[in-house]
């Protein structure tokens, strides 16, 4: 069997997380230098290390687990929605009555993390299950009208409740990641400041990252093993063909109730640990944007896998750093006189009384680096959605379809 890595001969087998030894050591490397990133000990990663490109990292994190979620009711269950941001605002207004602490005209109880947490993703689930029966009644572009419907409700209720949500524009403190059994004076466990561990010493985000990795790898391996239970597969027969499923016994009420519920939990914990990270986000965060980044993720990830959603919370979430970072490069070289320089100075208008496609100061010729990202969002959506339904894992697939069967085109 060892010069046959495909065939199986148990349904256990094919069935398994990571069927295929090749997948296992995949993992097990990739996990292993992720642990290593704040250390710098991987040459040519060292920059990672950096507070900028781990502040980058922890928000791909918290964006691969509400991406997940959203993956379970897009592409498992096959229910179109535009209200991701707005179970995330719900999940992060839970997590900042709970935990949050109490002063002025704000409300808060000050309870530990151990609390507030889970209690952010129930309190999402909860509505979810509460929005899930519209999801029986109406499909497809209907759906995706009633989902976007929520975000401008959640907009108008996180804005005008300002003893929850705090001032509109300027939003309010949200709690610590710090673990404690109660409300002691000192944490057992700080990850909001820099520290010794082990004796290294750590920054903020390095710690923040390390119980992010942790906790984007529990969420990944739920969301895997969920496709292989009774449930994720009433999930796909309901993507499939819903009448279909249902004459065969599959309860679709219930099933798409599960599916929002499940999701929406997703979304609650990503919102509560966004916003915690951030340590103070406005009302108007849980916007529309933010939706379309999600649907963006999957989309240009792969609807459907687990791997591809991955893949596309970091490309999404570090792409306008990488645009930022080729529109510094192209000034400089509009800046030359190389033969580049005719085509960067096409790209990048150095000043107000230049041409070009991109700005990079606050008003000018030319898009913004952020009008630029937004543009890149919905032109990757087509793109992908025109040439490659299955996203970036299906960019992958070909590229290894193409090596196993290497040196034969066929």
């Amino acid at each position: 069997m060892r010069g046959r890595p495909l065939l199986y001969t148990q349904y256990e087998d094919e069935q398994a997380l990571l069927p295929s030894m090749t997948r296992k050591v995949m993992v097990a490397v990739l996990f292993a230098v992720a642990l290593t990133i704040p250390f710098q000990l991987i040459p040519g990663l060292d920059f990672l290390a950096s507070s900028g490109w781990l502040i980058l990292l922890n928000r791909a994190l918290i964006f691969a687990i509400g991406a997940l979620g959203l993956n379970i009711l897009v592409g498992l269950a096959g229910q179109v929605s535009l209200g991701h941001a707005f179970f995330m605002g719900v999940g992060a207004y839970a997590a900042v009555y709970l935990g949050g602490e109490a002063s002025g005209s704000q409300i808060g109880l000050g309870l530990p993390i151990w609390i507030w947490l889970p209690a952010a993703g129930i309190a999402a689930a909860l509505v979810g299950i509460i929005v899930a029966p519209t999801s029986v009644r109406v499909r497809g572009l209907y759906l995706a009208i009633v989902t976007l419907g929520l975000v401008f409700i959640g907009e108008h209720i996180f804005r005008n409740w300002s003893s929850l949500a705090g001032p509109a524009e300027l939003g309010r403190v949200w709690p610590a990641l710090e673990f404690r059994f109660w409300k002691e004076e000192t944490a057992l466990i700080d990850f909001d400041s820099d520290g010794v561990w082990f004796g290294i010493e750590l920054l903020k985000e390095a710690k923040i990252f390390f119980l992010m990795l942790v906790l984007a790898a529990l969420f990944t391996v739920l969301a895997k093993n969920l496709a292989r239970t009774r449930i994720g597969r009433s999930f796909a027969a309901i993507r499939d063909r819903d009448i279909a499923a249902e004459v065969m016994g599959v309860a679709d009420a219930k099933a798409k109730t599960q599916a929002f519920a499940i999701s929406s939990f997703y979304a609650g914990i990503a919102g509560a640990l966004l916003a915690s990270v951030v340590g103070r986000l406005p009302p108007e965060q849980w916007s529309l944007f933010l939706s379309v980044q999600f649907v963006a993720i999957v989309l240009i990830g792969g609807a459907g896998t687990v791997a591809g959603v991955l893949l596309g919370s970091f490309f999404v979430v570090l792409l306008p750093r990488l645009v930022e970072n080729l529109s510094g490069v192209l000034a400089h070289s509009a800046e030359g006189d190389g033969w580049f320089q005719p085509i960067a100075d096409f790209f990048v208008a150095r000043s107000t009384d230049d041409f070009g496609l991109v700005f990079l100061g606050a008003d000018g010729p030319g898009l913004t680096t952020d009008q630029l990202n937004a543009v890149l969002y919905g032109l990757l959506i087509a793109l992908f959605l025109i040439f490659e339904p299955l996203g970036l894992f299906g960019i992958w697939i070909r590229i290894r379809n193409y090596w196993k069967g290497w040196p034969f085109t066929y």
